[in-house]
């Protein structure tokens, strides 16, 4: 084995998929595991795992490789739902494939999802699939997985910008923050309405590390309130920091309910509630 195949950080699969959308076959890239390839960091607010680079293998992002894509058509969605498909929604997208290619293109020139993936594709991906799951069934709760896409999105975005500091991906950065909120917010209501229940099958994220299930869920979403909503008109704002508040209010039980809770969760979202409520108080002159 040569020094190249030793520090090889993912694999090709040997067995093909089969795109639902166009038929293309073609082969999935995942991440190898172990061998020092992943040395976990600091854990940041919106509960991203950062990760040291590694003297052998040296930068990894994990998120990248998630999503699924048809290199042909750009079909994209996470692994899960990728294969089974049905009309309307395999129809749906296969009529959107040239706007969907059109829409990435407009951010990074070259894309090719047949070799190995870069930060680009990486960013692409999600991109792909929340433009995809606009189309996908209510079971799949779409609405929260177009604010999971997003979110990684941006997260991602920040790690190019990091790279590429005079590219102005911080400015797409901010820009799908915003597209996380307002999906996020989305996805709190039409789950209270039943529109799109959230089960137990639902992935919440919002990184690969942990999944912090349904109460991870309301604190990105009582967070991203909080980061990105509106700040020019006090008013305004203080109706965001209000329904923030009570988003967050949610994930505060008692006795036995409160202590199953994850105590990470609950510490973070009481922080986050008190900064609420100061800004609140200080919009209102309370202070």
């Amino acid at each position: 084995m040569n020094e190249t195949e030793t520090k090889r950080i993912t694999f090709f699969t040997k067995n093909p998929t089969v795109c639902p959308v166009c038929e293309t076959s073609f082969f999935k890239e995942d991440l190898l595991s172990g061998g020092g390839r992943l040395i976990a960091g600091n854990l940041t607010d919106e509960l991203h795992r950062l990760y040291e680079p590694s003297k052998k293998y040296g930068e990894v992002y994990p998120l990248i490789y998630p999503v699924v894509v048809c290199p042909s058509c750009f079909y994209a969605a996470f692994n899960q739902d990728f294969a089974e498909m049905k009309d309307p929604a395999a129809t749906q997208i296969r009529e959107d494939a040239d706007r969907r290619r059109d829409s990435v293109s407009l951010l990074f020139k070259e894309l090719n999802f047949a070799e190995f993936r870069s930060l680009k594709e990486g960013v692409a991906s999600y991109i792909l699939a929340l433009m995809c799951y606009d189309f996908r069934e209510e079971n799949l709760s779409p609405t929260l997985l177009r604010g999971l896409c997003a979110l990684r999105a941006a997260w991602l975005l920040d790690d190019l910008h990091a790279k590429f500091p005079g590219e102005n991906y911080d400015y797409l950065t901010r820009m799908f923050y915003r597209k996380a909120r307002f999906f996020y917010l989305a996805a709190v209501e039409r789950a209270q309405t039943g529109e799109e229940p959230l089960g137990a099958n639902v992935m919440y994220g919002p990184d690969l590390d942990k999944n912090y299930g349904f109460d991870g869920f309301l604190y990105i979403a009582g967070l991203l309130e909080y980061k990105y909503g509106p700040r020019k008109e006090s008013e305004l704002r203080v109706k965001s920091l209000e329904s923030g508040k009570r988003i967050i209010s949610k994930l505060f039980g008692s006795g036995k309910a409160s202590r199953s809770k994850p105590s990470a969760i609950l510490e973070k979202a009481k922080d986050l509630y008190d900064l609420m409520n100061g800004e609140i108080k200080e919009l209102k002159g309370e202070a």
